[in-house]
């Protein structure tokens, strides 16, 4: 608190030196304060401008972290057979599309082998009998490469097995017992449910495979919360280590359980920032709308309403009373007081503001 004002001297602060002037450009604040470069700098006041944004309501909840039921992938085996060998043996563990899965000894496959041998024979024999002319060499050769190399892509596509594995067949002309099954995309394995030994059937997945670069954010929402909320609201989700991904909530459960509905927001999560399983901080915008903001610091709750100290240029400044709305994070909505681009200050507003209290004081016992 500044002592009271002398007489003698009413246009200075004791403490902090500001000079105190009279200004009447405000209705209901006729005193400002003028503040010197060198006073500025040992307060550090800054300005903040009053700028017009998208501002809306939050509410602040959680959620839970879960893999996108649409972005899994179950690795079924295209035929029966013994698992040889598993390769990937742990729950998280990282899977590149074209990485080797399992191996696995099929009669069924072993049949299929011989019969790709058996059309590349057929095909190498009947390039060799061809009597070729210059009418029909190209077109027939090109036709039997083209088939030759469809059936290649179609045991490594369709069947799963290894590029090698098709490679050793061609190079020994011999079927192999055992055969290498490879991933037909990336992911991260999330269920293991075969063992080195079992048999395995069609119907049943050997793996699962989730693509965690787009996760699904399970909201918990109250009673009171559930009515203000839209698909569509933005929201934005916060994890331990303090990263902020922005997106839209696009399903709301019109089943609630245990007196909570559950909202969901699909998220961008490439850089792997969230992880599967653990809870992350929510806040959802609703009802955003455009409006003139400031930075929340700038205003200044009191008895006698809001305030901010407007900055009226070459270090003077005025306390001015504003109406707010809306706050959202760091951001408070100004209703009425200001005018889009005035500049009032974002600290030491409080000793601003009391330095010009002081001047009103002394101008009035000056004028007594």
């Amino acid at each position: 608190m500044h002592p009271e004002i002398s007489q003698d001297h009413p246009g200075t602060c004791p403490i902090c030196g500001m000079k105190l002037v009279e200004s009447g450009a405000h209705e209901g604040h006729e005193h400002g304060v003028h503040v010197d470069n060198a006073t500025v700098q040992r307060l550090g006041v800054r300005l903040a401008r009053v700028k017009q944004a998208i501002i809306g309501q939050e509410i602040s909840t959680y959620g839970n972290v879960d893999v996108a039921e649409n972005k899994t992938y179950a690795v079924h085996p295209k035929y029966e057979g013994w698992i040889k060998k598993l390769h990937v043996h742990a729950i998280g563990e990282r899977v590149k599309a074209g990485q080797v899965l399992y191996e696995i000894y099929s009669p069924e496959l072993v049949t299929r082998e011989r019969t790709y041998l058996s059309s590349i024979e057929r095909r190498k024999q009947l390039l060799q009998t061809l009597q070729t002319s210059p009418d029909t060499e190209n077109d027939y050769v090109m036709e039997l490469t083209m088939d030759a190399a469809k059936d290649r892509a179609r045991l490594h596509q369709e069947e799963g097995v290894s590029v090698d594995n098709i490679t050793r067949i061609e190079e020994t002309k011999q079927a192999s017992d055992v055969v290498q099954i490879v991933a037909e995309r990336s992911g991260v394995v999330s269920q293991i449910n075969a063992k080195e030994g079992s048999f395995v059937a069609q119907a049943n997945p050997i793996l699962v495979l989730s693509d965690i670069a787009s996760v699904w954010v399970d909201v918990t929402l109250y009673p009171d919360q559930v009515a203000q909320v839209r698909n569509g609201d933005t929201l934005t989700v916060k994890d331990a280590a303090g990263h902020e991904i922005r997106s839209r909530l696009s399903l709301i459960n019109p089943i609630a359980s245990n007196n909570k509905v559950t909202a969901r927001a699909e998220i961008d999560n490439s850089q792997h920032d969230l992880r599967p399983g653990t809870y992350v901080d929510v806040s959802i915008q609703i009802h955003p709308h455009r409006a003139l903001v400031l930075p929340r610091t700038a205003v200044m709750y009191t008895g006698q309403g809001n305030t901010v100290m407007l900055s009226r240029g070459e270090g003077h400044f005025l306390p001015v009373h504003v109406e707010t709305g809306v706050e959202s994070g760091d951001e408070i909505e100004i209703l009425d007081g200001l005018q889009e681009g005035a500049e009032v200050a974002v600290n030491g507003q409080f000793l601003l503001d009391s330095a010009a209290a002081m001047g009103a004081t002394a101008e009035r016992m000056h004028t007594n």
